[in-house]
């Protein structure tokens, strides 16, 4: 049986990870943990405990960077600055290599477009492509699988729910077939 552990934020909680243990099926045992993993400091510090509870996994599909993106106070940018978010990332991968070599990166996922908050971030999306562009790089450079969901996403405007930045339940669906697939792509050495 192959070990996945299924790593991010509500993205992956509320989101995909609701239907990826089914869509992998008994081939597969699935830990994901009940927590939102929000951001990249976030996962980082709860490593431990979700170690504990699946210490040797086979594939880790993980995701962060929507929290570390966004922007609660204009003055203040981001809630990670992109530099502090990249070092967060590779700190994290440092953790996730002592487990597998088999890591994929779901890159941060779009909001739908024009989206704002009571004013605040008019522009999500831009910061989002601009945090993926920080990272994708390094993490191939590290041999990590970039998976992108934003094609998909950004081609549908059904599978973004009403609150404009998680996934529909039509979403839910077309996104875990596809982390189900790439999932089920990897090879075991």
């Amino acid at each position: 049986m192959k070990k996945v552990l299924l790593l991010g934020d509500s993205i992956r909680l509320i989101g995909y990870g609701t239907i990826v243990p089914q869509l992998l099926g008994d081939e597969y045992k699935v830990y994901q943990s009940p927590d939102n993993n929000r951001f990249a400091k976030y996962t980082l510090y709860g490593l431990p405990s979700i170690f504990e509870e699946m210490p040797d996994p086979d594939i880790i599909h993980w995701n962060n960077g929507l929290w570390d993106s966004c922007i609660k106070f204009v003055e203040d940018g981001p809630f990670t600055p992109v530099d502090e978010y990249v070092k967060d990332m590779l700190k994290i991968l440092e953790k996730l290599k002592k487990r597998t070599n088999h890591i994929i990166f779901a890159k941060t996922t779009h909001c739908r477009p024009g989206y704002s908050f009571k004013g605040i971030n008019p522009n999500r999306n831009g910061l989002v492509d601009i945090y993926n562009a920080a990272i994708v790089p390094v993490l191939e450079k590290e041999g990590v699988i970039i998976h992108d969901l934003n094609p998909l996403i950004d081609n549908d405007d059904a599978l973004i729910c009403e609150d404009n930045t998680h996934l529909s339940k039509k979403g839910i669906e077309v996104c875990g077939k596809q982390v189900a697939e790439m999932i089920k792509s990897i090879k075991l050495d």
